[in-house]
């Protein structure tokens, strides 16, 4: 068994918390084009930037992405 990640949750959890793109660029220091990269599917977070962000939104690295799991046969 093992798992892949799917769509970016990013954006799902921003309005949970009520932050705005630009607020979690500045807390992060990760750029908002980054964030926005991220958010819209258009490139991967890294475990690190994973890490960070979910420390500052108040949530687990696993809560950032739909995860997708798969059977080895």
């Amino acid at each position: 068994m093992y798992f892949s990640r799917g769509r970016s949750l990013l954006k799902v959890r921003l309005k949970e918390r009520g932050i705005k793109q630009a607020e979690l660029a500045r807390r992060t220091g990760i750029s908002r084009q980054m964030i926005s990269q991220y958010a819209n599917n258009k490139s991967s977070m890294s475990v690190e930037v994973m890490k960070t962000i979910s420390y500052v939104l108040g949530c687990h690295m696993e809560d950032l992405y739909q995860w997708e799991r798969h059977n080895k046969e």
